[in-house]
């Protein structure tokens, strides 16, 4: 397992919390900050998420990527402290599936509808899969004023990995990149496990970095780290930053 160097800017340390994500747009977390020991139950749990990861579909419309994924949406009721998955539809091949976009900045799928496979019911109800995405929520609502209206939220599951040596797992967009560029939007990232890897590199970067490369002596790059531990993580309000992740090997 190694790190890759950035290219460019700082190293943005862990466990930097809410006021950084308030202050800069981005943030790094790890189990600390989330109040997570991976003992007992939750240990269990991180196991039966990985049993998921390990059998991900390839991504439908990337083939030969070394990328698998699903994806589904959950909407959560403020009022209620209620959160809900919302059923897919019905798919031939995978079950149901769910529709997924990047926005219309997406350089590889402008304005493309796009369906994924829907996580596995068994999967909706993983305690830790639950947790996670209700600390993420909460830092959401302790940001912005969002009590009164509902949240979406997508659930994706991405797994970069090759099987031979000389492959190479690519992430999509593979450039800088923002997730829409609304407000409204934030993109948590939560490393589930990382095993003989190389690569995989972070990077922030300014809105306006979006489009290119890291190492593109015009990009405006804010930090870059690699996640190494799991439940590692960062967290972006889309609209203030852009986002990359390097190739793994």
């Amino acid at each position: 397992m190694e790190k890759a160097e950035p290219p460019q800017g700082e190293a943005a340390g862990p466990g930097e919390g809410r006021d950084a994500l308030r202050e800069r747009g981005f943030a790094r977390y790890g189990a600390e900050q989330l109040g997570i020991t991976l003992t007992g139950s939750a240990a269990r749990d991180l196991a039966g998420i990985r049993e998921v990861f390990a059998a991900l579909p390839p991504d439908p419309y990337a083939p030969g990527t070394n990328r698998f994924r699903r994806y589904s949406h959950a909407v959560y009721l403020p009022w209620k402290d209620e959160l809900s998955w919302i059923p897919g539809t019905p798919d031939p091949v995978h079950g149901t599936v769910t529709d997924f976009s990047q926005g219309e900045g997406d350089p590889e799928h402008p304005r493309t509808r796009r369906v994924l496979p829907d996580l596995p019911e068994a999967l909706r109800g993983n305690a830790l899969l639950l947790r996670l995405l209700r600390w993420d929520i909460e830092q959401v609502l302790a940001l912005r004023d969002l009590g009164r209206r509902p949240l979406w939220a997508g659930v994706h599951l991405i797994r970069l990995g090759v099987d031979h040596p000389g492959q190479i797992a690519v992430s999509s967009p593979d450039c800088l990149h923002q997730d829409g560029g609304s407000a409204s939007t934030f993109t948590f990232a939560h490393l589930i496990s990382r095993t003989n890897v190389t690569g995989g590199q972070n990077v922030i970067a300014t809105p306006g970095s979006a489009g290119l490369q890291p190492e593109d002596p015009w990009a405006d790059v804010h930090a870059a780290f690699t996640l190494t531990d799991p439940l590692d993580g960062y967290a972006v309000h889309d609209h203030r930053v852009s986002h990359y992740l390097g190739p793994r090997r």
